[in-house]
């Protein structure tokens, strides 16, 4: 497009240069050859005239658009172009002012991460350090309490680490799923068994509801059985003095439906459309913020959809999506 707007202007100058040549031919034969001698330069000098300013009209937008593109180049992503000039230009002006608003965007997304990793980071590392100083110091031994608690910090950093791995692969398109036909229901009934005593512990009662015929389900069971674990432990969380937890599975059309429903806090609706960012706690959360942003990516991976709907004080419900 760009290489055909440079020829339309450099054809535009010749038309009108050969215009003028052809008026100031017009002239010679039809005047008088004194009169002819006096106008043919001055219509050939506003032939000239005329051109060069139409093609520096044509070309002042594509100027921005080279100089725009050398400040994008050297990382200013607040830059932008005016959508203006010729009409072969405008979409280019278009697509360049996209294409610095989504690096302009990545850029401050990557800030950000880096910025909330290294907060996550710093607390387990923290106490690893002063309890390894501790040791050092004989203010106490090390004994295995002691080296089990630091051996638990090691391990919240080795879960940060990959959630982050397995964030960034979904979020690039890179993520492996080995997908292969699963029960979903017996999937949840495995979930459920493993937190009853956990939930039980809570005060919060169990319980498993699934819908007849539902059939296999061509999904990676580990990673649905993730998702559902996240959806589990937050719902735990969000009652901390006991309730109830329902896990429900049906069919919807061509989907297969799995819903994780608590009679916990809520959600803030001031945080309602923040929940699947990345780092986000809620009030009762102690994770690193990361569940339900790896959560949805693992459903979007299997082409399906995750939603959280909410009433503080009433509890939240959790609906999964997936394509059978």
């Amino acid at each position: 497009m760009f290489f055909g707007f440079l020829v339309f202007v450099a054809l535009a100058v010749a038309a009108l240069v050969t215009l003028g040549a052809l008026v100031a031919s017009f002239l010679t034969a039809a005047l008088p050859t004194w009169v002819a001698v006096v106008l043919t330069p001055l219509v050939l000098a506003l032939a000239v005239t005329v051109g060069v300013r139409a093609a520096r009209r044509s070309w002042r937008p594509v100027g921005e658009l080279v100089g725009a593109a050398g400040s994008l180049a050297d990382g200013d992503y607040a830059v932008r172009v005016p959508e203006a000039g010729p009409a072969a230009v405008r979409p280019v002006a278009r697509s360049f002012n996209e294409m610095a608003r989504r690096l302009e965007t990545a850029d401050e997304q990557r800030r950000r991460l880096l910025a909330d990793l290294g907060h996550e980071l710093r607390t387990p590392l923290t106490v690893i350090r002063g309890e390894i100083e501790a040791m050092i110091d004989g203010v106490h031994e090390p004994d295995p309490d002691h080296l089990e608690m630091l051996m638990g910090e090691v391990a919240v950093m080795e879960r940060l680490l990959e959630d982050l791995r397995t964030m960034s692969l979904a979020e690039a398109g890179a993520l492996t799923l080995e997908v292969e036909p699963t029960d979903l229901g017996e999937l949840l009934r495995d979930v459920a068994d493993s937190y009853r005593r956990v939930a039980g512990e809570a005060g919060v009662v169990m319980n498993v509801d699934l819908a007849p015929r539902v059939g296999e389900v061509s999904v990676d069971p580990v990673r649905i059985r993730e998702v559902v674990v996240n959806l589990v432990v937050n719902a735990l969380k969000a009652m901390p003095d006991g309730g109830g937890l329902s896990l429900r599975l049906r069919v919807d059309g061509g989907e297969a439906v799995i819903q994780v429903t608590d009679t916990g806090l809520g959600i803030d609706p001031a945080e309602a459309d923040q929940v699947f960012e990345r780092f986000r706690k809620g009030s009762t959360s102690s994770g690193s913020g990361l569940g339900l942003t790896i959560s949805r990516d693992l459903v979007n991976a299997h082409g399906g959809q995750i939603s959280i709907a909410s009433t503080p004080g009433a509890g939240t419900v959790a609906t999964v999506r997936l394509p059978l």
